[in-house]
């Protein structure tokens, strides 16, 4: 039996997946790791604490599903985007990596767009604007603000390009998380030496770019004495985060679009060819489908609201979840039910961590609005929910003013768990929602990947087409519909009569 092992290193853990040709799941592991916020809107990990997690997960998914070492054919990898890691010459970390939710790097997006000749410039060199979660303003704040450290990089690497180095050897990135270092010219699929150029960094920083499903080297014997394989394994380029859980929803071909409600939110769609929002407030990325591309938004505090909410204001719900044994989710969503669709005049903006798509703004942040005496806990979270949901169909809004077919969302994360949220979006979207068999995200697509690029498929579309399958629908209720569409545009309008204010307001905090 041919196994694949799919590895996501993500920002709360390290999660590893055994895969049979099937795609049938047999075994399944997660190591959490600390994060670190030296600073207000400072985000920072160490490296060495994503290899400890691959090591420790691969070893318990081998024990836990009794698979025979000499089985694995094949390993792909994922990870949280964007974040830096930074070798010297004798490939030690040079300090802690910056995260995808990292915001300390205001000043150098301002420089990159200055460099490149203005944003719409930018935008036709790397598909994308500047903004304070990417890589390349990352690599200029070291260079502006700890130079001793920058002199001494020799390569700057990816958190799952981390990995692979201490799995390989080899520096090597593939093309859908190299797209998020802002360094890539995502229609020729290669990194850009005009951007780079312009920007004044050595093309030498950077690692070789690969396709997401080709083999980028194999387990050295050392690494594969640590986590009890073969050395040899071929290790195949893998995928970001997002275009890895595509991938394992099956998000492979124009039409379908997928809306995942994490910690952070992101609506997803495929395309045949390199389109771009021209003011920026998409991404456009490589796919880890070889040859083609996709359009994303990302909202960076879409279920991550509703944590905060559980943490904040939930106590009670906490405790008797504990006492029944049951998930607080359960208690805090059948409250929120219990309010009407636009909690009678109640808003919530998600911007907690400032917010990506649509308004590229670090200094937004969030907020209840219209309170009012008949508002209770429940109206409180069913608000969050709305916020949230209602910050994904900016993205799919936008989707759509592009031309790009919406013919089926497919839904994935916690909020396709839940069925108070798969229908609120149905509601919200305006259109029928579906969820699918695999549930196991960013570390199944990679493990496909492995699979399609050691030749147990074709191509990554046909991995796809033979594991994947739809299990169930959500029809948009028509009165709540109704309300959402007459609703949602304040929801937008709040943003833009608040945004001075968020500068202001982040003014007097960072004073």
């Amino acid at each position: 039996m041919a196994v694949y092992l799919g590895i996501d290193i993500g920002t709360s853990g390290t999660k590893t997946l055994a895969v049979d040709e099937a795609g049938l799941v047999l075994a399944s592991a997660t190591v959490e790791y600390p994060l670190y916020s030296p600073k207000p809107g400072w985000s920072e990990q160490e490296p060495h604490d994503w290899w400890q997690a691959t090591t420790k997960s691969v070893k318990k998914v081998l024990k836990a599903g009794r698979v025979d070492k000499a089985d694995v054919k094949g390993i792909g990898l994922s990870g949280q985007m964007h974040g830096s890691v930074f070798l010297d010459a004798r490939h030690d970390v040079v300090r802690p990596a910056l995260l995808w939710n990292d915001q300390r790097t205001q000043a150098e997006c301002v420089e990159i767009e200055k460099r490149a000749g203005g944003r719409k410039r930018l935008i036709q060199m790397v598909a994308n604007p500047a903004l304070t979660g990417f890589t390349a303003p990352k690599i200029l704040w070291l260079r502006n603000n700890e130079k001793r450290n920058f002199d001494k990089t020799r390569q700057v690497l990816l958190p799952k390009d981390y990995v692979r180095f201490r799995l390989t050897g080899e520096f090597a990135t593939e093309v859908s998380d190299a797209s998020g270092t802002l360094l890539l010219d995502v229609k020729k699929r290669d990194w850009s030496k005009p951007l780079l150029g312009k920007l004044d960094l050595d093309p030498s920083l950077l690692p070789r770019v690969y396709e997401s499903e080709e083999v980028s080297g194999e387990l050295t014997k050392e690494a594969a004495r640590l986590m009890g394989l073969n050395a040899g394994v071929p290790v195949v380029g893998g995928g970001g985060d997002q275009a890895a859980s595509a991938v394992g929803n099956g998000i492979v071909k124009k039409g379908v679009i997928s809306a995942t409600m994490g910690t952070s939110g992101v609506v997803f769609a495929h395309s045949d060819e390199v389109q771009y929002d021209p003011e920026g407030r998409l991404h456009t990325f490589c796919h880890a489908v070889r040859g083609q591309w996709h359009i994303m938004g990302c909202v960076l505090s879409a279920g991550g609201s509703l944590q905060w909410f559980r943490n904040t204001l939930c106590q009670a719900e906490i405790a008797e979840a504990k006492r029944k044994k049951i998930d607080p989710y359960e208690l805090i969503t059948a409250r929120a039910a219990e309010a009407p669709a636009g909690c009678e005049g109640l808003y919530f903006l998600p911007y907690l961590t400032g917010e990506r798509t649509p308004h590229a703004d670090p200094y937004a942040r969030g907020a209840w609005i219209g309170l009012g005496l008949r508002h209770g806990k429940g109206h409180l979270a069913r608000a969050v929910v709305e916020g949230a949901t209602y910050a994904m169909r900016d993205s799919l809004e936008i989707i759509k003013e592009m031309g790009v077919p919406v013919r089926q969302i497919r839904l994935s994360g916690g909020g396709a768990r839940s069925p108070f949220w798969r229908q609120m979006q149905a509601d919200v979207y305006g259109q029928k929602v579906c969820t699918i068999n695999a549930e196991e995200g960013p570390a199944y697509g990679v493990a496909l990947l492995a699979a399609a690029g050691t030749g147990a498929y074709k191509n990554v579309v046909e991995a796809c087409s033979a594991t994947i399958s739809v299990v169930t629908e959500t029809k948009p209720d028509t009165k709540a519909k109704r309300t959402y569409n007459r609703l949602y545009p304040t929801y937008g309008q709040l943003y833009r009569s608040l945004k001075t204010d968020f500068a202001t307001i982040a003014g007097q905090v960072e004073g």
